[in-house]
């Protein structure tokens, strides 16, 4: 379990201090979680992003199910760290937060088979993208305003290696909105899992170490406001803090 933070004008790699709820430098240092700046825990390659990949999720939205992952890009520039803060458009009627299990590829995939797929992977993280739901014109392309804003994806706080997580298709996600519990949800509820996910993409395309998949939220999404503060948890991946803010007060 590690992660990638700032402090004094230099990056670098964190880890939990055990038992003390700080975290501790490379170098040994130990530091209070507000005292580093979170950065996401790793610089990603190709980052791959699942829509209504649970089935409740999809009939909460009134979608259809579908034959094939429905799947879209994401810029770089949409990630941001733990702790980090997400602007809300000003005249946005309705966004939310997507607690999603991320996968990180670790190894050269290209027409991978579902029984060898978790071999490409490198670990997990948890995910929560934001979606502004005004600005979405069709489930199969959606708007670039949708999903690719900058700093709309909250990743970390850790990077998880894959050998410590038991059973990524069992894994329970949560999301509370200023303390109240308003998602859960777990993993075995994907519509297309992880293996099927990696050979579905690595069909026509090669994924590498660094490519990100966010799989999917399940249902219990809301309308989330300017100061609300949302974390998003997956067992043993740890808990992820965002905060809203208006684009206003981002001099946006």
């Amino acid at each position: 379990m590690r992660a990638r933070v700032a402090y004094g004008g230099a990056v670098h790699e964190a880890r939990p201090a055990t038992g003390t709820g700080r975290v501790r430098l490379a170098d040994g240092r130990e530091l209070a979680e507000e005292e580093v700046v979170w950065l996401p825990p790793l610089e990603p390659g190709t980052i791959l992003a699942l829509g209504l990949n649970y089935a409740d999720h999809a009939k909460e939205l009134a979608f259809s199910s579908q034959d094939e992952p429905l799947i879209f890009l994401k810029g770089p520039g949409t990630l941001i760290g733990h702790r980090g803060t997400t602007s809300r458009p000003v005249n946005a009627a309705f966004m939310h937060y997507e607690c999603e299990l991320a996968v990180v590829i670790g190894a050269i995939a290209k027409k991978v088979k579902r029984a060898q797929a978790l071999q490409h992977v490198a670990g997990y993280c948890v995910a929560n993208d934001y979606a502004v739901r005004d600005y979405l014109e069709n489930w199969y392309r959606p708007n670039l305003r949708v999903k690719n804003r900058d700093g709309a994806t909250a990743l970390g706080p850790w990077f998880v290696d894959a050998a410590d997580v038991a059973d990524p298709s069992n894994l329970n996600l949560r999301t509370y909105v200023n303390g109240k519990q308003t998602q859960s949800g777990n993993t075995r509820d994907l519509i297309f899992n992880i293996p099927y996910l990696i050979e579905y993409l690595s069909s026509f395309m090669t994924l590498g170490p660094g490519d990100l998949i966010l799989t999917g939220t399940p249902e219990g999404v809301q309308n989330v406001l300017p100061g609300d503060e949302i974390v998003c948890e997956i067992d043993g991946l740890g808990r992820l803090h965002n905060t809203i803010r208006a684009d206003l007060a981002l001099g946006r």
